[in-house]
């Protein structure tokens, strides 16, 4: 039986978002060790997103948006705009610096920006090779439609399509809109599963979610989206062992995680070409 999830409210530069992971009483689903959604955040004529450069390591991201437009930046010398549709996944390995800003032209204007960033936990030995970067647009994704709706498979594997993003272990995470009434099964049996609801409504079992919540399903739970329903399924193979997170930092070894503290501080981490002004400060 579907479970409601209990999420919170968290801060992004000053902007109020939805923390979904991790939590006290849930710390991972699958790989992911980490879940923001963003908005809807509507903005007036000249502001806009700005998340200085921070650092990473012990994980990816993946970027996925469903309004709006953010400027990613790494200090590999990547600089993309992340459109919706469009999945932006950046593997930190031992250690890279990104910012993710709104561009003037996007600030002109009023305008709202609206999506979720994830947080896979890369495995301990995926934790010491070099970082790395992969965009790909909307049209390059793996998708099956017909005229009840269409699924785009944006990582990993589920209802027999495959994305070109793999993961450190059998995950998924998978947009679906239903242009009719339409019934889903469990998108991987025996792994676990989150449910986000974009816009609509999903009826699992005896239970009704509606926009803006986020379930946990189980494995032999079926999916009943209404009409003009969109929604997110995440998830993977549980994890025997979970990593530590301490801020920006994913890792095994909590040595690990404090050498990288200490390299922020001294300025040991790489630079972000053309973003060098200024850097998120560690928390104390």
């Amino acid at each position: 039986m579907a479970k409601r999830f209990e999420t919170r409210v968290a801060r992004l530069n000053g902007h109020a978002i939805t923390r979904v992971l991790p939590r006290a009483h849930r710390r991972m689903v699958g790989p992911f060790i980490f879940i923001d959604i963003m908005g809807p955040l509507n903005f007036a004529a000249g502001e806009g997103l700005d998340v200085p450069p921070h650092p990473h390591i012990g994980l990816s991201t993946l970027t996925y948006l469903f309004s709006g437009e953010l400027l990613h930046r790494d200090s590999l010398g990547n600089v993309v705009e992340i459109r919706p549709g469009e999945v932006n996944w950046m593997t930190a390995g031992k250690g890279i610096v990104h910012s993710e800003r709104q561009t003037a032209e996007m600030k002109a204007e009023r305008h709202c920006l609206f999506g979720m960033q994830c947080w896979v936990a890369s495995h301990a030995k995926q934790a010491t090779e070099a970082p790395a970067f992969f965009h790909q647009q909307q049209s390059d994704l793996a998708l099956d439609r017909n005229e009840q709706r269409s699924i785009r498979v944006i990582a990993g594997s589920a209802y027999g399509l495959q994305a070109s993003i793999s993961g450190p272990a059998p995950m998924f995470f998978i947009d679906v809109m239903s242009h009719e009434q339409t019934q889903l099964e469990h998108p991987q049996k025996g792994q676990e599963a989150m449910l986000y609801l974009v816009e609509g409504s999903v009826e699992v079992g005896d239970e009704i979610f509606h926009q803006g919540e986020v379930a946990l399903l189980e494995t032999g739970d079926e999916l009943l989206a209404a009409s003009g329903s969109r929604y997110l399924l995440l998830g993977g193979e549980a994890w025997p062992e979970q990593p530590y997170i301490d801020w920006n930092f994913v890792s095994f070894s909590k040595e690990q995680i404090e050498q990288a503290k200490t390299d922020w501080r001294q300025g040991q981490f790489p630079e972000i070409p053309g973003d060098r002004d200024e850097a998120m400060p560690l928390p104390e």
